[in-house]
């Protein structure tokens, strides 16, 4: 398809199918009228109020919606492009449908790519992962923000990716962050430089194969322009770069947690530094930032700064700039957030850890933990985690729907850590939990909620879930 941006003949008259009509098919939509296509169709299985006043908007500007039960089963034959909302998994029928036909599908970041202005076509600075996205990318915009660029996050975080290419007033630098989801059907984009931090299990279901979704994480390499940033203790981010068709003269930057050889940033004592976009580099390193500048400094949160302050030195960021863009930065709620301290016991929500990867990395930035988790583990296992955090493990408290995958990962792995297992559902077991994690608890010890699964079975979303731990925490102060 021609259409490489939204100067380009043919926006009018190519024929536009839209599967979904979520935020992101909306979006879709919306951008496709503004640039001037009039053929638009958008296709929802599901038919409310919402999606029908939404509709209406759109209908009033060209577009044809359609809603209910029925209206994906059959891709309409005049159909030129797809762009797919990201929920939608490759084998859902409408989109096995199009690929067959050799009809191009779109993701929303395809989309937003060929809808840049190219007379004023912000660079991309892309980050994708398991674990650890959304923080890179905000530490990545507060670093850019200090150095003086009209910088902002976007994406599968912050402002919309559509929005941000469509601002009339351009952004200087875009940072943005990237699911598997989005990558799937992404094929085009050139970003500036990119990262991936990290590769675990994870929406395997959606891809088909664990092979399947790191191949879609590595897509965020492809056309690179300046550097595809590594993690250096993840080979399978490395392999990713290797595999990548790049810009020539692209650079693999690795970061690491230890003493960074020559193209890396590292630690170098209690430094933050640049080897990598340096002159001297052969012999000398720069210094970007401290420990304490990174709050917290919890290792993998470490390895978030060390990966966003790649992506700005690759992007000219000044080191000054790098460490005033890390002091001020602080996580999002329930990432690794401290709660307080009762009795000499320090409590932690990172509720955020939804698969067991992330509650790993979460589990090894403390000493000694009593470890609260489950919930829905989506088809995970904690073999790997249990294995590599046991020798920290106080005790642990299992709650949720799949509690029991973790106790016998725990039983075959560390038989002699104290196991309780909380079987209430209701709205008042999370304070269950942290009484009996208290019971667990000696002065010194942490306290820590890293489920390692997924929230849906017990509340709402991981944010309700780290809101019940924290207010059992503040009502086991008042006692």
């Amino acid at each position: 398809m021609s259409l490489t941006t939204r100067t380009d003949d043919g926006w009018a008259t190519t024929r536009f199918v839209v599967l979904g009509f979520g935020t992101a098919g909306y979006a879709c939509a919306d951008s496709l009228l503004q640039a001037g296509a009039d053929h638009v169709t958008v296709l929802d299985d599901r038919d409310t109020e919402p999606l029908r006043e939404k509709a209406q908007i759109l209908e009033t500007l060209g577009a044809t919606i359609k809603l209910g039960a029925g209206s994906t089963a059959e891709l309409p034959a005049d159909v030129e492009v797809v762009v797919t909302s990201p929920g939608i998994p490759p084998h859902a029928p409408l989109l096995a449908a199009a690929v067959e036909r050799e009809i191009p599908v779109w993701s929303e970041i395809e989309l937003a790519w060929r809808l840049r202005d190219p007379a004023n076509a912000a660079p991309w600075l892309c980050v994708t992962g398991t674990n650890g996205k959304t923080t890179t990318v905000q530490m990545l915009t507060s670093i850019l923000t200090a150095a003086g660029h009209r910088a902002v996050a976007a994406g599968n975080v912050g402002l919309p990716l559509l929005e941000a290419v469509m601002d009339p007033e351009p952004y200087d630098v875009i940072a943005v962050e990237l699911s598997s989801y989005q990558l799937h059907f992404t094929d085009s984009m050139s970003a500036h430089s990119a990262a991936v931090l990290n590769i675990a299990p994870d929406h395997v279901d959606w891809h088909g194969s664990m092979d399947a979704y790191a191949k879609a994480k590595g897509k965020i390499f492809e056309n690179c322009q300046i550097a595809c940033v590594y993690n250096v203790a993840d080979p399978a981010t490395e392999q990713l770069v290797q595999d990548a068709d790049v810009i020539e003269g692209c650079r693999a930057i690795g970061f690491t947690l230890g003493t960074p050889a020559i193209s890396m940033v590292g630690l170098i004592d209690e430094l933050l530094v640049d080897r990598a976009f340096v002159e001297q580099r052969a012999s000398s390193a720069l210094e970007l930032a401290t420990l304490t500048d990174v709050i917290p400094a919890a290792p993998h949160n470490v390895a978030n700064a060390l990966a966003a302050a790649a992506l700005a030195r690759s992007f000219g960021v000044p080191a000054n700039a790098v460490r005033d863009g890390l002091r001020v930065f602080r996580p999002d709620a329930h990432r690794i957030a401290a709660v307080g301290e009762v009795a000499g016991v320090n409590y932690v929500d990172d509720s955020k850890a939804t698969n067991p990867h992330a509650a790993q990395a979460s589990l090894l930035a403390y000493e000694h933990v009593v470890w609260i988790a489950g919930g829905q583990a989506k088809g995970a296992t904690f073999d790997e985690l249990v294995e590599a955090a046991k020798e920290r493990l106080r005790g642990v408290v299992l709650l949720g729907q799949d509690k029991a995958v973790i106790a016998e990962a725990l039983a075959r792995h560390a038989p002699d850590v104290p196991v309780i297992t909380v079987e209430a559902t209701d709205t008042g077991a999370m304070e269950t939990v942290v009484g009996e994690a208290t019971k667990l608890a000696q002065v010194g010890d942490t306290v820590l909620l890293a489920p390692g699964c997924a929230s849906w079975d017990m509340f709402a979303n991981y944010g309700a879930r780290g809101d019940a731990f924290a207010e059992a925490v503040l009502r086991l102060g008042d006692n």
